[in-house]
Protein backbone atom coordinates (compact mmCIF):
# COMPACT_ATOMS: atom_id res chain seq x y z
CA UNK A 1 0.00 0.00 0.00
CA UNK A 2 1.51 2.85 -1.17
CA UNK A 3 2.24 5.97 1.81
CA UNK A 4 -0.03 8.75 2.09
CA UNK A 5 1.04 12.33 1.37
CA UNK A 6 0.80 15.01 4.45
CA UNK A 7 -1.35 17.84 2.73
CA UNK A 8 0.37 20.91 1.26
CA UNK A 9 0.69 23.94 3.47
CA UNK A 10 -2.24 26.63 1.99
CA UNK A 11 -3.19 29.71 3.65
CA UNK A 12 -4.67 29.38 6.90
CA UNK A 13 -8.82 30.06 7.16
CA UNK A 14 -9.53 33.40 8.37
CA UNK A 15 -10.79 34.39 11.94
CA UNK A 16 -12.99 37.41 11.35
CA UNK A 17 -15.01 37.59 15.15
CA UNK A 18 -12.29 35.64 17.06
CA UNK A 19 -10.10 37.70 19.22
CA UNK A 20 -6.63 36.79 19.56
CA UNK A 21 -5.72 35.33 23.10
CA UNK A 22 -4.35 38.23 25.51
CA UNK A 23 -0.97 37.33 26.98
CA UNK A 24 -0.64 39.73 29.93
CA UNK A 25 3.16 41.18 29.89
CA UNK A 26 3.90 39.37 26.77
CA UNK A 27 4.70 40.60 22.98
CA UNK A 28 3.30 38.24 20.01
CA UNK A 29 6.49 35.86 19.11
CA UNK A 30 8.48 38.00 16.13
CA UNK A 31 8.35 36.21 12.59
CA UNK A 32 10.25 38.44 10.83
CA UNK A 33 12.31 37.09 7.68
CA UNK A 34 10.71 33.93 8.46
CA UNK A 35 8.82 32.65 5.13
CA UNK A 36 5.82 30.29 4.93
CA UNK A 37 7.39 26.66 4.74
CA UNK A 38 6.40 24.65 1.40
CA UNK A 39 4.47 21.55 1.73
CA UNK A 40 3.71 20.59 -1.50
CA UNK A 41 3.81 17.05 -1.85
CA UNK A 42 4.09 16.57 1.87
CA UNK A 43 7.94 17.79 2.09
CA UNK A 44 9.03 18.90 5.40
CA UNK A 45 9.66 22.70 6.21
CA UNK A 46 13.13 23.74 6.52
CA UNK A 47 14.14 24.42 9.79
CA UNK A 48 16.99 27.43 9.88
CA UNK A 49 19.67 26.64 12.31
CA UNK A 50 18.93 22.43 13.02
CA UNK A 51 17.55 19.77 11.48
CA UNK A 52 14.01 18.13 11.48
CA UNK A 53 13.47 16.35 14.42
CA UNK A 54 13.39 12.94 14.76
CA UNK A 55 10.17 11.32 15.28
CA UNK A 56 10.84 7.53 15.71
CA UNK A 57 8.24 6.00 17.29
CA UNK A 58 5.96 8.92 17.27
CA UNK A 59 8.10 11.11 19.23
CA UNK A 60 9.44 14.40 19.42
CA UNK A 61 12.19 16.27 21.00
CA UNK A 62 11.59 18.26 23.90
CA UNK A 63 13.25 21.75 22.39
CA UNK A 64 11.18 21.77 19.70
CA UNK A 65 8.07 21.69 21.38
CA UNK A 66 8.86 24.15 24.15
CA UNK A 67 8.17 27.43 22.17
CA UNK A 68 6.13 30.53 22.26
CA UNK A 69 3.04 30.27 19.80
CA UNK A 70 0.23 31.97 18.90
CA UNK A 71 -2.93 30.05 19.75
CA UNK A 72 -6.70 30.72 20.30
CA UNK A 73 -8.55 29.40 22.64
CA UNK A 74 -11.96 27.54 22.18
CA UNK A 75 -14.62 26.75 24.58
CA UNK A 76 -18.11 24.79 24.37
CA UNK A 77 -20.03 26.66 21.75
CA UNK A 78 -16.84 28.13 19.88
CA UNK A 79 -15.92 24.83 18.75
CA UNK A 80 -18.89 24.78 16.13
CA UNK A 81 -18.51 28.28 15.43
CA UNK A 82 -14.96 28.71 14.93
CA UNK A 83 -13.71 25.24 14.31
CA UNK A 84 -16.51 23.61 12.33
CA UNK A 85 -18.54 26.21 10.07
CA UNK A 86 -15.25 28.84 10.30
CA UNK A 87 -12.61 26.46 9.54
CA UNK A 88 -13.79 22.94 8.37
CA UNK A 89 -16.72 24.03 5.96
CA UNK A 90 -14.03 26.73 4.10
CA UNK A 91 -11.69 23.76 3.63
CA UNK A 92 -9.85 23.97 -0.02
CA UNK A 93 -6.93 21.40 0.53
CA UNK A 94 -7.37 18.37 3.22
CA UNK A 95 -9.71 17.91 6.70
CA UNK A 96 -8.06 15.43 8.82
CA UNK A 97 -10.07 14.55 11.77
CA UNK A 98 -8.58 12.65 15.16
CA UNK A 99 -11.29 11.37 17.59
CA UNK A 100 -12.34 8.64 20.26
CA UNK A 101 -15.85 8.71 19.76
CA UNK A 102 -18.00 9.37 15.82
CA UNK A 103 -21.80 10.17 16.46
CA UNK A 104 -23.95 11.75 14.18
CA UNK A 105 -23.89 15.70 14.04
CA UNK A 106 -25.88 18.34 12.66
CA UNK A 107 -25.05 21.86 11.50
CA UNK A 108 -26.82 24.69 10.28
CA UNK A 109 -28.00 24.96 6.08
CA UNK A 110 -25.71 26.79 3.83
CA UNK A 111 -25.82 30.59 4.20
CA UNK A 112 -28.72 31.77 1.40
CA UNK A 113 -29.99 28.31 1.02
CA UNK A 114 -34.24 28.37 1.82
CA UNK A 115 -33.74 25.37 4.52
CA UNK A 116 -31.31 27.94 6.10
CA UNK A 117 -34.27 30.82 6.14
CA UNK A 118 -36.30 27.83 7.44
CA UNK A 119 -33.74 27.07 10.57
CA UNK A 120 -33.43 23.93 9.47
CA UNK A 121 -30.08 21.70 9.95
CA UNK A 122 -28.13 18.93 8.04
CA UNK A 123 -25.79 16.31 8.51
CA UNK A 124 -22.35 16.85 8.76
CA UNK A 125 -21.85 14.22 6.50
CA UNK A 126 -23.73 16.49 3.72
CA UNK A 127 -20.89 19.16 4.97
CA UNK A 128 -18.47 16.66 4.16
CA UNK A 129 -20.35 15.88 0.73
CA UNK A 130 -19.80 19.41 -0.68
CA UNK A 131 -15.70 19.41 0.63
CA UNK A 132 -15.36 16.38 -1.58
CA UNK A 133 -17.20 17.24 -4.41
CA UNK A 134 -14.47 19.84 -4.56
CA UNK A 135 -11.82 17.56 -3.98
CA UNK A 136 -11.39 18.29 -0.51
CA UNK A 137 -8.87 15.42 1.07
CA UNK A 138 -11.02 13.89 3.78
CA UNK A 139 -9.80 11.67 6.90
CA UNK A 140 -11.18 10.17 9.75
CA UNK A 141 -9.40 8.42 12.44
CA UNK A 142 -11.27 6.77 15.32
CA UNK A 143 -11.42 4.91 17.70
CA UNK A 144 -14.56 3.28 18.36
CA UNK A 145 -17.39 2.23 16.46
CA UNK A 146 -19.37 5.22 15.36
CA UNK A 147 -23.13 5.15 16.24
CA UNK A 148 -26.15 4.11 14.48
CA UNK A 149 -27.56 7.37 13.33
CA UNK A 150 -23.73 8.24 11.78
CA UNK A 151 -23.97 4.69 10.13
CA UNK A 152 -27.30 5.04 8.73
CA UNK A 153 -26.22 8.80 7.07
CA UNK A 154 -23.31 6.57 5.86
CA UNK A 155 -25.32 4.09 4.07
CA UNK A 156 -27.80 6.56 2.31
CA UNK A 157 -24.31 7.81 0.07
CA UNK A 158 -23.50 5.68 -2.84
CA UNK A 159 -20.02 6.69 -1.75
CA UNK A 160 -18.81 8.19 1.61
CA UNK A 161 -17.51 11.01 1.41
CA UNK A 162 -13.95 10.36 3.73
CA UNK A 163 -12.03 7.60 4.50
CA UNK A 164 -12.13 6.48 7.99
CA UNK A 165 -9.81 3.70 9.79
CA UNK A 166 -10.14 2.59 13.25
CA UNK A 167 -7.35 2.27 15.82
CA UNK A 168 -8.94 1.30 19.37
CA UNK A 169 -5.65 3.05 21.08
CA UNK A 170 -6.98 6.70 19.47
CA UNK A 171 -8.33 8.95 22.08
CA UNK A 172 -6.45 12.52 20.87
CA UNK A 173 -9.03 14.88 20.13
CA UNK A 174 -7.39 16.64 16.97
CA UNK A 175 -8.55 18.05 13.38
CA UNK A 176 -5.80 19.32 10.94
CA UNK A 177 -7.36 21.62 8.43
CA UNK A 178 -5.64 22.29 4.76
CA UNK A 179 -2.28 21.46 6.69
CA UNK A 180 -2.73 25.21 7.87
CA UNK A 181 -4.71 25.04 10.93
CA UNK A 182 -4.97 22.75 14.03
CA UNK A 183 -7.05 22.05 16.40
CA UNK A 184 -6.42 20.09 19.79
CA UNK A 185 -8.47 19.76 22.51
CA UNK A 186 -11.46 17.41 24.28
CA UNK A 187 -14.02 17.57 21.57
CA UNK A 188 -15.00 14.21 20.03
CA UNK A 189 -16.64 13.85 16.54
CA UNK A 190 -20.30 14.29 17.85
CA UNK A 191 -22.80 17.01 18.43
CA UNK A 192 -22.33 17.32 21.90
CA UNK A 193 -18.79 18.07 21.14
CA UNK A 194 -18.70 19.96 17.78
CA UNK A 195 -22.66 20.27 16.59
CA UNK A 196 -25.02 22.67 16.76
CA UNK A 197 -26.57 22.20 20.28
CA UNK A 198 -28.29 24.11 22.24
CA UNK A 199 -26.42 25.93 25.58
CA UNK A 200 -27.68 23.87 27.71
CA UNK A 201 -27.36 20.58 26.22
CA UNK A 202 -23.56 20.83 24.79
CA UNK A 203 -20.72 19.26 26.65
CA UNK A 204 -18.61 21.44 28.06
CA UNK A 205 -15.23 21.89 25.97
CA UNK A 206 -11.97 23.30 25.38
CA UNK A 207 -9.18 23.21 23.00
CA UNK A 208 -6.72 25.66 21.03
CA UNK A 209 -6.19 26.61 17.64
CA UNK A 210 -2.93 27.31 16.15
CA UNK A 211 -0.93 27.89 12.58
CA UNK A 212 2.11 27.26 14.18
CA UNK A 213 4.19 25.12 11.71
CA UNK A 214 6.18 23.19 14.07
CA UNK A 215 2.94 21.66 15.95
CA UNK A 216 1.37 21.14 12.69
CA UNK A 217 4.27 19.31 11.69
CA UNK A 218 4.24 17.07 14.63
CA UNK A 219 0.61 16.33 15.11
CA UNK A 220 0.26 15.72 10.83
CA UNK A 221 3.04 13.42 11.50
CA UNK A 222 1.70 11.59 14.65
CA UNK A 223 -1.85 11.10 12.61
CA UNK A 224 0.12 9.77 9.47
CA UNK A 225 1.82 7.42 11.79
CA UNK A 226 -1.37 5.64 13.02
CA UNK A 227 -3.24 5.79 9.85
CA UNK A 228 -0.31 4.04 7.74
CA UNK A 229 -0.09 1.52 10.86
CA UNK A 230 3.36 2.67 11.50
CA UNK A 231 2.90 2.36 15.09
CA UNK A 232 1.04 -1.23 15.03
CA UNK A 233 4.07 -3.44 15.01
CA UNK A 234 5.23 -2.09 18.43
CA UNK A 235 1.51 -2.11 19.76
CA UNK A 236 1.00 -4.42 23.08
CA UNK A 237 -3.08 -4.46 22.18
CA UNK A 238 -2.50 -5.87 18.32
CA UNK A 239 -4.34 -9.03 19.37
CA UNK A 240 -7.48 -7.35 20.74
CA UNK A 241 -7.69 -5.03 17.75
CA UNK A 242 -10.38 -5.54 15.21
CA UNK A 243 -8.25 -4.84 11.97
CA UNK A 244 -4.58 -3.66 12.26
CA UNK A 245 -3.47 -0.92 9.70
CA UNK A 246 -0.50 -2.24 8.54
CA UNK A 247 -2.60 -4.96 6.96
CA UNK A 248 -4.98 -3.48 5.34
CA UNK A 249 -3.99 -4.47 1.86
CA UNK A 250 -4.10 -7.90 3.55
CA UNK A 251 -7.45 -8.24 5.28
CA UNK A 252 -11.01 -6.90 3.91
CA UNK A 253 -12.19 -4.08 5.03
CA UNK A 254 -15.83 -3.62 7.10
Amino acid sequence: MSSAKRPPRARAPSRAGEAAPQRAGEAAPQRAGEAAPQRAGGAAPQRAGGAAPQRAGGAAPQAALKRRVDLTLLRDRAHYDALVMGAVAKARVSVWIATANVKELRVEAPIGSRARARGRYMSFLDLLDGLAARGVELRLLHAGVPSRAFRAELRRRPRPPLEMRRCPRVHLKMIAVDGALLYLGSANLTGAGLGAKGEGRRNFEAGVLTDDDLLLDEMQATFEAIWTGAECKRCRLRPLCPGPLDQLDKIPLR
